[in-house]
């Protein structure tokens, strides 16, 4: 027997005891979609939706239900999900519960090359490459990150003190964009830098989703070795680990599905901070089933976020982002003043 499989043992006992918390988030979510295709600026029923779902061709509202709403949720759900399970990988191999995409500077990254763009690139260059561009942002910064932090390995420590002072120094970069751009540039990267899922298309799920099904199995695959290295390096190597190797493909796939859903959805910050820890209250740290956790939480937080943009103050549609960063924040300081009372 493996030594890492050996450690995955000693904590299997309650292995099964997690599966009737994804059912009842799967429920929530479901109930939560059901919600979502109901309401909006044109209401409708549960049966108008079910109708416009089973027979669109015989449904007044099927162009509603098939080509407005149920895009959004699904571009929501996804871009939830993605963002959560970046957040959970990184403070897994990061072993700091204030890690998360947004704060060592993935999200910044994206952010800036998306704004970039705008400014610079969008009359010469077709909008659709503005996810490519915010998953080169998002890449590039990961890479400087880890270069930084590099001293015989990578240093957990010295990726969140490095992150933070790039996404900084990134942020200042995506505010100077902005203003120096004319008005238009300005107002598009304002509205995607608040993350939002306004006119979301079948073709952007199509884009996003084959990002999350590599990303997230590849996860689940170095699970256990995230799980070992939480126990601390030393420890780790000596259960056979492949510290650098594991850490780098893991911060490689949260790169991945951080990079991919802010290119897709915008600058929706926060969700890959709240959702593991809410997971984690759930299901534990064990990564393998942290990793589906999270991403139901995070799926549930962006599409009851969007939901609430959708109908809290019709007529007008706010970005999903606007509360999720209201509940993200104030999340955030509680953390940290959690963290002074167990230092």
């Amino acid at each position: 027997m493996r030594p890492v499989a050996a450690l995955t043992l000693t904590n299997s006992a309650p292995r099964l005891r997690f599966i009737p918390k994804l059912l009842l988030l799967s429920l929530l979510l479901l109930v939560s979609a059901g919600l979502s295709l109901c309401l909006g600026s044109f209401p409708t029923t549960p049966f108008q939706v079910l109708r416009a779902l089973a027979a669109p061709q015989n449904s007044d509202i099927a162009f509603i239900i098939w080509e407005l709403r149920l895009p959004r949720i699904a571009l929501a759900l996804v871009v939830g999900a993605a963002l959560a399970i970046a957040g959970a990988i990184l403070q897994s191999i990061v072993r700091n519960p204030l890690a998360s995409p947004d704060v060592i500077g993935i999200t910044s990254g994206a952010a800036l090359a998306a704004v970039l763009f705008l400014s610079l690139l969008s009359a010469t260059v077709s909008i659709h490459w503005l996810p490519m561009a915010a998953m080169t942002g998002a890449l590039a910064s990961a890479l400087l990150v880890v270069s930084l932090a590099w001293k015989n390995g990578i240093s957990p420590s010295r990726m969140v003190l490095i992150g933070i002072g790039l996404a900084a120094a990134m942020g200042a970069g995506t505010t100077l964009l902005i203003v120096i751009s004319d008005d238009a540039a300005a107002m598009t990267a304002y509205v995607w830098l608040t993350g939002s899922l306004y006119a979301a298309q079948w073709n952007d799920v199509k884009g996003l989703l084959p990002w999350v099904l590599v990303a997230a199995p590849i996860c689940l695959i170095f699970a256990r070795h995230a799980d070992a290295m939480a126990l601390g390096d030393n420890i780790a190597e000596g259960l056979g680990v492949p510290l650098l190797r594991s850490r780098l493909v893991l911060l490689a796939c949260s790169v991945v599905l951080a990079g991919a859903a802010v290119a897709f959805a915008g600058g929706i910050s926060f969700v890959g901070l709240i959702a593991p820890h809410l997971a984690a209250k759930l299901v534990g740290r064990n990564l393998a089933r942290l990793v589906p956790a999270s991403a139901l939480v995070g799926a549930l937080i962006v599409l009851n976020a969007d939901l609430l943009g959708r109908v809290a103050f019709l007529p007008k549609d706010l970005p999903a982002g606007i509360f999720v960063a209201g509940i993200g924040a104030p999340f955030f300081v509680y953390l940290l003043h959690m963290a002074r009372y167990k230092d």
